[in-house]
């Protein structure tokens, strides 16, 4: 009975452990969405470059944390629910990776784009839908410590804000590449910008999905509601035009 009692008391360390690696690997993903989303408003090349070399960290720390649940799982046999924490732990790590990389992509694009005609208003848009996929990735990450399935199914739902800001953003850069066709090149690195955090959303959205998991034992079953651009009507509506963030 006792040594049943220390390897839990053991597996329990051990994943508290792991688990303060996989919010801190999340504070790096959120500040690197942060900072690509600033230096593409800012037109910061060196911003960009300082979120493009981050992105090594945020590897390595999913390396880490890969290793330390192969090792926790070699070592401490869990059982069934136990097991189905570790688990969750490795998918999460695996998303919050990449959602760095969209990140990482993100700031590529920057680079590029500041030697470009501006695209009025698009940085600003593109800041604020970034700030909206950090919020969630922020209370995905919340509801991940706190075993909060009410909070994880917010962050599902509030992702089909996310879909429609890009397909606002989507339809506007159609319409300004129509109007001039110099404003092609530009509008469509934007355009692969947008499209990122909106993956990146998606990502977050699968945070949430492994919380529900982790505390029902279940996927959700109910489709997640997803953004159609069929509902924006005319390109100007939700995106450009707003102010800045």
């Amino acid at each position: 009975m006792m040594d049943e009692q220390h390897i839990a008391s053991a597996f329990d360390r051990d994943l508290e452990a792991i688990q303060a690696h996989v919010m801190k690997m999340g504070g790096l993903v959120e500040d690197a969405i942060r900072k690509s989303a600033k230096s593409l408003k800012r037109r910061d090349e060196e911003l960009a470059e300082n979120v493009r070399k981050g992105d090594k960290a945020i590897d390595e720390m999913e390396d880490q944390i890969n290793q330390e649940c192969a090792q926790l799982l070699a070592l401490r046999q869990p059982i069934a629910s136990d097991l189905r924490t570790v688990l969750s732990v490795m998918k999460i790590a695996a998303n919050l990776e990449r959602v760095g990389d969209y990140a990482k992509n993100l700031a590529k694009r920057t680079s590029v784009l500041v030697h470009m005609q501006p695209i009025d208003g698009a940085s600003g848009a593109i800041k604020r839908m970034a700030k909206e996929v950090e919020l969630m990735l922020s209370d995905a990450l919340d509801a991940y410590m706190r075993r909060d399935e009410a909070l994880a199914h917010d962050v599902r739902h509030r992702d089909l804000e996310v879909d429609q800001m890009y397909n606002a953003l989507f339809r506007e850069f159609l319409t300004f590449m129509m109007e001039d066709p110099r404003n092609i090149s530009a509008c469509m690195h934007l355009h692969f910008i947008a499209k990122n955090i909106e993956r990146m959303g998606d990502h977050v959205t699968s945070i949430a999905d492994q919380v529900i998991y982790l505390v029902s034992g279940d996927m959700p079953d109910e489709a997640r509601p997803k953004g159609n651009a069929d509902n924006y009507e005319t390109p100007g509506q939700g995106g450009l035009a707003e102010g800045d963030a």
